[in-house]
């Protein structure tokens, strides 16, 4: 299998990326968490095959499991779903060295991570993510948690999983929409970090999409190797993991006034696409950033299928409050992260709350 570790100071684990890996989990799992209960709590809309393969290779590796399926939807990403998992896995008699397994995108990446957190104190966690945006972004790092009322991801912890296995064949089966998402992780992150990924990118857009298997390879390790590297360098996003956060502010803003899944809402790399539109947008206009990356941006995001405007964005009052209550507002001040050329990106405070306006309106048609 291809390999990247991410090594931290207190705790060490591989992401292992392989067309078949889920027919070796199991056997990948008993090494780093062996004994004879699991949990495999799975996306419920997840296809029959893929579980199939999983259950069979851990049952055949002597696992004794307890199968959850977990509920689609940021909606369901609550504590309510945390609740409703304690009782099954305490039901099921899972102890502290008892794996929990999350099999499915972000949302159940996220919600079991915090589950597996938590329950009993802290039980080893293993990452299946079987989404493009769960593979390059979600399951890698150790960011776990739920959503409030008041906004997404506002409970959580840091908390690193024993080992993530991707298997690129579940991306087979992942509906064009969601595709189209996770791609928008990649394009961010070769903004930040890659100006040699965000072109390579440009140049086998309509590759990934068709699902090349070495392509959509290539594409995960590259991806992977930013999220470990800036995982590694500031795991508690204490300064450059920030960075990763590059959208996300609007982003998040968007899902939280659409609450999550109203029928017209963004999916999370749809909002994402929309922020690093806006960010961009605004860095330009205050003269920080290449004028140039903005069009460049703006055609990639358009030939992957993903927005560049929206006329169902909600008043622009309403989402200039929830950004205030995003995470990353530090003394009152909100902290956008901007970028100033391909591959370079800078946390900053204290932008003129006008330009913030005029970016959200640049989204409207």
């Amino acid at each position: 299998m291809n390999s990247i570790a991410i090594d931290l100071p207190h705790h060490r684990y591989e992401v292992l990326v392989e067309s078949g890996g889920l027919n070796q989990l199991g056997s990948l799992v008993q090494q780093v968490a062996p004994h004879t209960r699991a949990a495999l709590l799975i996306d419920q809309g997840l296809p029959d095959q893929h579980i199939v393969s999983a259950q069979s290779s851990l049952q055949k590796s002597g696992y004794d499991l307890v199968i959850e399926p977990m509920p689609v939807g940021e909606n369901h990403k609550n504590l309510d779903t945390v609740c409703a998992t304690y009782e099954r896995l305490l039901s099921g008699q899972l102890e502290r060295h008892s794996p929990v397994i999350a099999m499915g995108g972000g949302i159940v990446g996220d919600t079991a991570g915090f589950i597996a957190a938590t329950y009993l104190r802290g039980v080893p966690f293993i990452q299946c993510p079987t989404t493009l945006l769960a593979m390059v972004d979600a399951s890698v790092g150790g960011k776990v948690g739920v959503n409030l009322p008041q906004g997404k991801n506002l409970v959580g912890s840091f908390y690193q999983p024993s080992l993530v296995i991707i298997d690129t064949d579940t991306l087979s089966t992942l509906p064009d929409r969601q595709m189209r998402c996770g791609l928008a992780e990649c394009i961010k992150h070769g903004i930040i970090r890659d100006a040699e990924l965000f072109t390579w990118t440009e140049n086998h857009v309509d590759k990934i999409l068709s699902r090349d298997r070495d392509i959509l390879i290539e594409l995960i390790l590259r991806n992977v190797q930013i999220k470990a590297s800036v995982v590694t360098a500031d795991e508690k996003e204490l300064g450059q993991r920030a960075h990763l956060n590059f959208g996300h502010t609007f982003a998040h803003a968007i899902e939280a006034a659409e609450k999550f899944d109203s029928p017209s809402s963004c999916h999370h790399g749809e909002a994402v696409a929309l922020g690093m539109v806006a960010a961009t947008r605004l860095s330009v206009v205050i003269g920080r950033c290449d004028p140039n990356i903005l069009p460049r941006l703006t055609s990639l995001l358009a030939r992957a299928g993903l927005p560049i405007q929206s006329p169902h964005l909600p008043p622009t009052k309403q989402l200039l409050e929830l950004m205030r209550v995003d995470k990353k507002v530090a003394g009152g001040q909100l902290r956008l992260v901007l970028p100033t050329n391909l591959g370079q990106v800078d946390l900053v405070d204290a932008v003129d709350e006008q330009h913030i306006v005029d970016a959200w309106d640049g989204l409207r048609p």
